[in-house]
């Protein structure tokens, strides 16, 4: 069953699908699948499951070529008479029989508990605060941020505190798909809906995400016209697939996520207001890691520890002196791009397995030299100038601090605490 809309988003999925047909036979499995199973392309139908002797709900047993595997996720099943296919099998990990290191239920959706969400800053313990309230609400949730702030790790803390925890949690990159495709991958199509859809059909997210969460990412690049169904499906909770009438009923939450100014959007007319009432019942605003600091230490801590297992090294240190540099670096690309540094510098790790200075990527050992010549000292170059020429000055080091693009112009206005318009009107 290897049919283009099959090909183009069950193989972008990070987890492994296989698709059963009314036999329960294997017709389909995604490159995912055929990866951890080392499944040639005209062999899947060699791949065995086995859905009647299972001991564990979450656990499923696969066989393939004589040899037994186990997966770890989720049967969901379907009329056959309406589709080509009976069931269609989600899995988060696959792994040799009696071999998956995992936690039953709560792990099968990718959750991350809670108590796992690393901070103890004033600002994230309040965030943690407010998951564990409004966990087991059903109202829409916004989360914003900068981009690599972490925003699909809260939303996954908070299915995993609800009581939807054993439920579905599917994610979504509205950004991520093409405008054209996005529709049908929300919502799905009937047979025969359109020129060149499948004959069976295909099932959208959110009637994969019924009864769980679902977590669209990136809403702010979401099309103008299917905001407008967006909304609709929220405010009606059902919805109708593409070309079909048939209307199919919803108990599900949805948690949002945008790094952009939806406000701004409003204002310029490329996001629907009515849309954003609907879904911002709930914000949750992430800080950038510059202001958070306090917790890059165990961040670092918890990624070395992470890339330890991953690579199988003896346990590394760190040395304090790298430490607080990375305390004192301008994330820009806030906790991905501290993890990236600190996956760099575990490659580059000596025998005394010691993470030390002289390993800290160039773009921070640059900055750090660069900030020698930028002191205040150095930006007052005669022995008295005006305040105004100070002032002006101290803007333009802030700006060569955080950049001179609109995002560096506001985060060096929150810093000097003036506004937007005064800073442009000064630098």
């Amino acid at each position: 069953m290897e049919e283009r809309f099959i090909t183009d988003i069950a193989n972008k999925i990070s987890d492994g699908i296989i698709i059963l047909n009314a036999e329960d036979k294997v017709i389909y499995a995604n490159n995912y699948v055929r990866k951890a199973l080392s499944v040639g392309n005209n062999e899947v139908t060699k791949i065995k499951v086995d859905l009647k002797n299972r001991d564990d709900e979450n656990k499923i047993r696969i066989k393939f070529k004589e040899k037994d595997y186990d997966g770890i996720g989720e049967v969901l099943s379907f009329d056959s008479d309406s589709y080509n296919y009976s069931k269609i099998i989600i899995l988060n990990k696959i792994c040799n029989k009696d071999k998956c290191n995992y936690e039953t239920k709560n792990n099968v959706w990718g959750e991350v508990p809670l108590e796992d969400v690393i901070g103890e800053s004033e600002a994230m313990k309040s965030i943690k605060n407010k998951i564990f309230k409004i966990a087991n609400s059903t109202s829409s949730v916004l989360i914003t941020g900068e981009s690599g702030t972490g925003k699909e790790v809260i939303a996954r803390a908070i299915h995993s505190q609800s009581n939807r925890r054993d439920k579905p949690f599917i994610a979504i990159n509205c950004a991520a798909i093409p405008e054209p495709l996005l529709e049908s991958e929300l919502f799905g199509y009937a047979k025969g809906a359109f020129s060149g859809a499948s004959n069976s059909g295909r099932v959208g997210k959110f009637e994969l995400a019924n009864g769980g969460i679902i977590f669209l990412d990136e809403i702010g690049d979401m099309p103008l016209a299917l905001q407008v169904k967006l909304l609709r499906v929220l405010q009606e909770r059902k919805f109708a697939k593409v070309g079909s009438n048939k209307m199919i009923n919803l108990d599900i939450r949805v948690i949002a996520a945008t790094n952009k100014n939806i406000k701004e959007m409003i204002k310029e007319k490329t996001f629907r207001e009515d849309l954003y009432y609907r879904i911002n019942v709930i914000p949750i605003e992430l800080p950038s890691l510059s202001e958070r600091k306090e917790d890059i230490k165990p961040l670092v801590l918890n990624f070395i520890d992470k890339y330890c297992i991953s690579y199988g090294l003896p346990k590394i240190k760190i040395e304090e002196k790298v430490i607080e540099k990375l305390k004192n670096y301008p994330w820009e690309g806030n906790i991905r791009e501290l993890q990236n540094a600190v996956e760099f510098m575990m490659n580059l790790v000596g025998e005394d397995n010691l993470i030390t200075v002289d390993i800290l990527p160039d773009y921070i050992a640059e900055y750090y030299s660069n900030k020698k010549n930028d002191t205040l000292t150095n930006i007052i170059e005669d022995d008295f100038i005006t305040l105004e020429e100070l002032e002006k000055k101290y803007i333009n080091f802030a700006l060569s601090k955080y950049g001179r693009d609109t995002k560096g112009k506001s985060k060096a206005a929150k810093k000097l605490g003036i506004g937007l318009a005064t800073l442009y009107r000064k630098s």
